[in-house]
């Protein structure tokens, strides 16, 4: 972490950064001393106190503390990697531990000793700490008792031990890869725009050695990210995941901007630049840079959302087909995903897919299983890249917010010729910083669980690839239900299944006699499993104390 979140202006605040002294024995603030160009900005720590004579400092030394995201997990005998930019022309006697968040339990410990001048130039510390004992509440802490001048820049701590090595959370990513996703659509909506332009996610500068990027203010939310989890990282995940990314891209708009037609050329070039960076051969200017991260291979990068349900802006139309025109002539393969309604595409609006976005009431949403049952077919299919049941049935997850978007998958799934795919929203959400709901995944600092629709999505993991066999219900008086059938074949031991869902949204019990035709060979019934998602009321939730309250059986 930069200090660079107070903003360009010295002193500024050093948020999340905290004092361990005070006033009378340390000064802290921020100054453009950095050795980074693109992060000028670096903390400044003067040491009024030393270990003797008449200025002592307390017991515990001076220094400051970062608290992590509501709390650091660290977990006993694990190791976590520490990088660190030093500058001082003082001799310096410096810890760097990790604590319990009251700084009296001493998880893990590091010493840096030196003498005046070792460090009068910007040098870059890496070592490791490894905890004796565990702690879900944990702080990075950085103290002293020698007087003088250090600065500090680019403080990161990691786990040495992440999903597939590239940084991610283990538990939380699994939770992803269990859902075998086959489409991972990134940044997400509105982060990409950004409320002003000036806070919009820019590519570019979310790539290159991490100390190098300069961040920005996601001013939809109201937070400063780093960036280190950025374009390139993105694109790392959905193949770890056997995904194939999404990029949703910045078209030149923000919610409350947007550049008009005649000087959008600079936001084509940079997108056909993000494509190059994602696809090119180490040789070229920007696969040569993805080659210097570590991944000369290119990325399987096929699919490009052209902006976030921006098409009733001014510029939109005039600006894509700026956008598709300079795509399609260097990367002709790419599909290319219309904000716009199917309606309005033709040869002079062309585009391969449709974005449709759906946040409805659990009822609407049960509805919408035949939302795609009369849309032609023909044309450029659809990618449902949003949905959630929202409003006061959606509760922070409920069991029937998660039924009804089952339903509404099944219909996407029978609908599977006019929809080419699908993804929820929002897909994680930490549970100190709820600011919208429902979600998927929750998780804090060292837990973790799925809410009912993340268990529902388990349902379709076997969709993508399958065949669909058409299927019929035939139930007087009763519209409460919807099914689908489909045939897949397990890729671990090469033997075909049959797959029906069936949904019941009423609160009637109903009896069914299924019968499936057009198969190629005979149902082996013996062995088959059945998969029930239910609790005992339909506004039940999971939570960290009952993290299974609803979830398949």
């Amino acid at each position: 972490q930069g200090f660079e979140a107070g903003g360009p202006n010295t002193p500024s605040n050093i948020d999340p950064w905290l004092i361990i002294g005070d006033e009378s024995n340390i000064i802290v603030a921020t100054d453009r001393s950095s050795c980074f160009a693109t992060n000028p900005i670096a903390l400044r720590m003067e040491v009024l106190c030393e270990s003797s004579g008449n200025d002592v400092c307390p017991p515990g030394g001076v220094g400051i503390y970062n608290p992590g995201f509501w709390g650091m997990n660290i977990e006993e005998a694990k190791v976590y990697k520490v990088s660190m930019y030093i500058m001082s022309s003082d001799s310096m006697d410096l810890t760097v531990s990790l604590t319990s968040s009251d700084g009296l339990q001493n998880l893990a410990a590091y010493t840096i000793t030196a003498d005046k001048e070792d460090f009068k130039e910007w040098t870059k510390v890496e070592f490791d700490l490894q905890s004796s004992e565990r702690n879900p509440n944990s702080r990075l802490q950085l103290t002293t008792r020698t007087s003088g001048i250090v600065w500090f820049d680019q403080v990161s701590l990691m786990p040495s031990e992440t999903y597939m090595r590239h940084g991610y959370r283990k538990d939380l990513a699994s939770m992803l890869a269990n859902l075998k996703p086959k489409i991972l659509k990134f940044p997400g909506g509105n982060y990409v725009m950004g409320n002003y332009l000036s806070n919009a996610f820019r590519w570019s500068e979310t790539v290159g050695p991490w100390e190098e990027r300069p961040g920005h203010f996601n001013d939809v939310w109201g937070y400063w990210t780093d960036d280190g989890l950025g374009f390139f990282e993105f694109l790392q995940l959905a193949e770890d995941l056997g995904a194939c990314p999404v990029w949703v891209v910045n078209d030149g708009a923000s919610r409350n901007e947007q550049v008009p037609s005649a000087t959008i050329a600079a936001f084509v070039k940079d997108v056909v630049d993000g494509i190059e960076f994602a696809r090119g051969d180490p040789g070229t200017s920007w696969g040569s840079v993805r080659a210097a991260m570590g991944h000369p291979e290119p990325f399987q990068l096929n699919y490009i959302s052209m902006g976030n349900q921006e098409c009733s802006m001014h510029y939109y139309k005039e600006n894509y087909r700026k956008f598709y025109s300079a795509i399609k002539a260097s990367y002709p393969d790419i599909k290319i995903i219309s904000s716009c309604d199917r309606s309005t595409i033709s040869p002079v609006e062309p585009a391969d897919l449709y974005d449709v976005h759906v946040y409805t009431s659990s009822g609407d949403m049960f509805s919408k299983s035949s939302m795609f049952d009369s849309t032609p077919r023909g044309g450029p299919k659809a990618i449902v890249s949003e949905y959630a049941v929202t409003g006061n049935d959606a509760g922070r997850g409920t069991l029937v917010a998660a039924l009804a978007e089952a339903a509404f998958l099944i219909g996407l799934e029978r609908n599977s010729d006019a929809v080419e795919m699908a993804s929820c929203a929002p897909l994680f959400v930490n549970d100190n910083d709820r600011r919208w709901s429902p979600d998927a995944i929750v998780f804090n600092s060292w837990q973790h669980y799925g809410c009912p629709n993340y268990w529902m999505l388990h349902f379709f993991k076997e969709s993508s690839g399958a065949s669909l066999h058409p299927s019929t219900i035939q139930v007087s008086n009763y519209n409460q239900l919807v099914a689908s059938a489909i045939t897949w074949q397990n890729s671990k031991d090469g033997n075909t299944y049959l797959k029906i869902k069936v949904l019941n949204f009423g609160n009637k019990a109903i009896d069914l006699s299924i019968s499936i035709t057009g198969l190629e060979n005979e149902i082996q019934t013996f062995g088959s499993v059945k998969t029930v998602l239910t609790s005992g009321s339909l506004r039940d939730e999971n939570s960290f104390q009952q993290p299974d309250k609803v979830c398949y059986i």
